[in-house]
């Protein structure tokens, strides 16, 4: 199974983690993942005044923040990924690289507010459940 997984290194990611390595069938080389952060946009006068490597910069080190963890729970877990960054908005970018990218299932957390609170608030996980076809398991 190809499966991305949509992590922003929050207590939700560290929980879907966690929910991974207690169920033995989501271990195994015959799953394909591929783990995913979105770093959001700098304003655009800020990207015209410093410069391009600066700018490159810090979204790798952006992305490195959310997946230094998570490459020392695959290598514990035996388990191989691709690691791949993004810039934009994270509920549209990632129903789109799932959809863009074949993938089998959507692995994500979620901080667990509900229906109503997320129409209220506003919610990265109501966002791709909204606009993404690919199967999305939430982790609470």
């Amino acid at each position: 199974m190809k499966i991305l997984v949509a992590a922003d290194g929050s207590r939700y990611t560290k929980r879907m983690l966690a929910y991974i390595a207690a169920h033995d069938e989501w271990l195994g080389a015959h799953h394909r993942y591929t783990v995913m952060t979105v770093v959001g946009p700098l304003p655009a006068r800020a990207t015209r005044v410093l410069d391009k490597q600066l700018v490159q910069g810090y979204f790798a080190e952006e992305a490195d923040k959310v997946f230094k963890p998570i490459r020392a729970f695959f290598g514990k877990q035996g388990l191989s990924a691709d690691f791949v960054t993004r810039i934009g908005a994270p509920g549209d970018t990632i129903s789109q690289v799932a959809g863009d990218g074949k993938f089998d299932l959507v692995m994500m957390g979620s901080h667990g507010h509900g229906a109503i609170a997320g129409l209220v608030l506003g919610s990265v996980t109501s966002g791709v459940l909204a606009r993404c076809d690919v199967p999305l398991l939430i982790v609470r």
